[in-house]
């Protein structure tokens, strides 16, 4: 009984995801944070607007400057407070920076139970921050 037991944990185990520590969470809200400073200073050296695409449902934000994205893990909490207008026209899912090095902001949220992270670009300087919640 114990060998067929050990047998189907050898199997099943291989299958079942590992979830996303706190380490891993953090490790995804740095690699976001680092995606938006990389467009801020894109925006700032191009001199030219730049729209990190920021996609919700899928998981994912996307740099406008280069190919890069990030995909967070199904098992992590996506949440997005975007600008529905920035300069006067509508925007649609997009943190802006602009040559300046200002943005029209954003927040990005990952969170796993009780443990969160959130990406913050301020409105006036542009300027990207992780802030850790824990205990929400």
């Amino acid at each position: 009984m114990l060998a067929m037991v050990a047998l189907l944990a050898a199997i099943a185990l291989p299958r079942v995801p590992m979830a996303t520590s706190r380490t891993q969470l953090e490790a995804h809200a740095v690699e976001v944070a680092t995606l938006l400073k990389a467009d801020r200073n894109a925006a700032i050296g191009r001199r030219g607007s730049i729209e990190a695409v920021v996609d919700a449902r899928g998981r994912t934000v996307r740099s406008g400057s280069n190919a890069r994205f990030v995909r967070v893990p199904d098992d992590v909490v996506f949440d997005a407070v975007l600008p529905q207008r920035c300069n006067g026209r509508p925007v649609h899912s997009a943190i802006t920076f602009f040559s300046t090095g200002m943005s029209c902001g954003g927040m990005i949220r990952l969170t796993r139970f009780d443990i969160g992270y959130e990406v913050r670009v301020n409105w006036l300087t542009g300027a990207v921050e992780i802030v850790a919640e824990n205990g929400l």
